[in-house]
């Protein structure tokens, strides 16, 4: 356990309780943890969770423009999906997994293409529906950690994978203060 993923790990708390918190100051943590994590991940041979950390990069700066937008006295509005916009995050992110997947096992020597790609292709759809403010990435990112968990563990970054056992917790919180946040409203993704 390197120094650097230990910072990350602290990082990335701190980020997530940020986040369930609807402060927009989760977006410059995020920007440095996920640019450490992408060193962590490259030396593990988690290829999908290396290259996947510049995609959050990418993401974290659209979302620090999303929500500087969006936010008003009340804070940062957040809302549901529509049953249309579910069906077609879910299916477009299933089709990514397999599709990913398949090329991670086929072209590298990534220690785990499957599970890693799930987790990467599920983090990429939550991190974009919480960019866009929408409650439902919070069960995704439940979903990511549940997944998360396990994997890093048997890949020997242990203080990686507590995080990931934290970050379940905050997930969960996070989706319980959206929901209220939100009540009732349903917006498009």
């Amino acid at each position: 356990m390197s120094p650097i993923e230990w910072l990350a790990a602290l990082l990335v708390l701190v980020n997530v309780a940020l986040v369930a918190l609807r402060s927009i100051w989760n977006y410059p943590i995020a920007l440095v943890a996920v640019s450490l994590y992408a060193v962590v991940f490259y030396e593990a041979r988690l290829y999908s969770d290396m290259l996947l950390q510049g995609f959050f990069f990418a993401l974290n700066l659209y979302g620090w423009a999303s929500w500087t937008r969006a936010r008003s006295d009340a804070g940062i509005p957040v809302g549901w999906m529509t049953r249309q916009a579910r069906l077609a995050w879910g299916s477009t992110t299933i089709v990514a997994w397999f599709g990913w997947s398949y090329m991670m096992f086929r072209y590298t020597d990534a220690a785990a293409p499957w599970i890693d790609g799930a987790i990467a292709m599920f983090s990429i759809t939550a991190q974009w529906l919480l960019a866009r403010r929408r409650i439902e990435s919070w069960w995704l990112w439940i979903a990511v950690d549940l997944i998360a968990v396990p994997l890093f563990a048997s890949r020997g970054l242990y203080a990686t994978s507590a995080v990931y056992v934290v970050l379940l917790g905050l997930s969960i919180d996070g989706l319980i203060q959206w929901r209220r946040a939100a009540g009732s409203a349903t917006v498009a993704a």
